[in-house]
């Protein structure tokens, strides 16, 4: 029968602890913390590493997804600009949206700031004397940064940066610099009229027409008047090139929101176009499991990871084609091949074999569902064994 268990887990407070080593540091992130001191919920790592290109020491901080003790995963990775503000609501985004299936789970990583107005500004403005230190911060992150993150962890070599404000301008700063180092940019309320439109006019001077590979940029701005010449200027320069490897959208004055409430609610919109493709589409799954295994083969090649459907999906398309019990079969055969810990798959299988009249093949995946249910303390162990004594009470 079909079966469907989710659990949603809302990460709301951080706390952190320090240490005091001197190169390379690492300190829990805790949140939710229980009564029971043994017994908590860590949202991530902080690391400490020396800067060459800075010439001092930066932190970050890195969420793996829940299913990472599974070594032969890879993920995504995406990378915070400002991250010590946006870890927390970007992690629960994160998690939250790949558990409904609108995002792949992904690494995060939060690029701590030590002074935004250098790290993040392109060029000198007088009126802010320690601006003008963006190259050096691209430096540490392309150079530094981001092999520490492929090295320590099962990177897909997808890699995405979310910049709100003054993040958003360097995070085009990098578009333009950089093109091929990341595949999403994730640009929200940008300051792009900063230092007199000077990011835009280097857009108009030098965003490629041709770019390498697909590179995914959202922008979105709320009631921000002030913001507005300028975005509308660089999205202009953006339509008009229209390079079909540039994929641009371009979401403006969302209605009551403003330069705080937009970060929270771009990472959401932001994450979603870059991934727009994540979600089957209802019409691939009609064409059956072949034309369904052939989209997920296109998303493995493009994430750099292997996606294949997932156990509810199979799950939902073998129960759709018990009209044609040998289609239904073959379909709930490849969740038990996938799949082969989840007692769920055999019981499926188990009610297409009885439904087509081989009781031995249903009664032996009736079993296996149930001493499976029985190991993992499965909500349904009790059904998988009434399933398995109705097929074998007339033996």
């Amino acid at each position: 029968m079909k079966k469907c268990v989710c659990i949603i887990i809302a990460i709301l407070l951080l706390a952190s602890c320090a240490t005091n080593k001197e190169t390379t540091m690492t300190k829990k992130v805790v949140v939710i913390k229980e009564q029971d001191e043994n017994n908590s919920i860590e949202l991530g790592k902080t690391f400490k590493i020396m800067s060459k290109n800075l010439s001092e020491e930066r932190v970050f901080s890195v969420h793996v997804p829940a299913s990472y003790p599974d070594e032969s995963r890879t993920y995504p990775v995406l990378y915070l600009i400002d991250g010590e503000t946006h870890f927390v609501h970007a992690c629960g985004a994160v998690d939250y949206m790949a558990s409904m299936g609108v995002v792949p789970e992904m690494i995060v990583v939060a690029i701590h700031n030590i002074d935004r107005n250098k790290d993040l500004s392109p060029v000198h403005v007088d009126r802010i004397p320690t601006s003008g230190g963006a190259d050096k911060y691209l430096a540490y992150i392309a150079d530094e940064l981001m092999p520490y993150i492929n090295k320590h962890y099962r990177s897909s070599g997808y890699d995405l940066i979310f910049g709100h404000s003054f993040g958003g301008v360097f995070i085009t700063y990098a578009l333009l610099e950089k093109p091929e180092l990341f595949d999403g940019f994730i640009s929200i309320s940008p300051y792009l009229q900063y230092a007199e439109d000077h990011i835009v006019k280097e857009a108009e001077a030098n965003l490629l027409t041709d770019f390498k590979k697909d590179i995914y940029y959202y922008l979105c701005v709320g009631e921000e008047p002030a913001y507005y010449d300028a975005i509308n200027y660089f999205s202009a320069i953006v339509d008009e090139r229209s390079d079909p490897d540039f994929h641009y959208k371009f979401e403006n004055f969302f209605i009551d929101e403003d330069h705080g409430t937009m970060p929270y609610i771009g990472m959401i919109k932001g994450l979603r176009f870059n991934f727009s493709d994540w979600r089957i589409p209802e019409e691939i799954v009609g064409k059956g499991l072949d034309a369904v295994d052939q989209y997920y083969e296109g998303l493995s090649k493009k994430y750099g990871m292997k996606v294949q459907a997932t156990e509810a999906l199979l799950n939902h398309m073998g129960y759709t084609m018990m009209w044609d019990l040998k289609t239904a079969i073959r379909i709930f055969r490849t969740n038990v091949e996938r799949y082969p810990n989840s007692p769920n798959v055999y019981d499926s299988l188990g009610e297409a074999y009885e439904a087509d009249g081989q009781i031995q093949l249903a009664a032996e995946n009736f079993k296996k569902a149930w001493e499976l249910g029985k190991e993992q303390d499965h909500p349904f162990k009790d059904l998988f064994k009434a399933n398995y004594e109705r097929v074998t009470s007339n033996e």
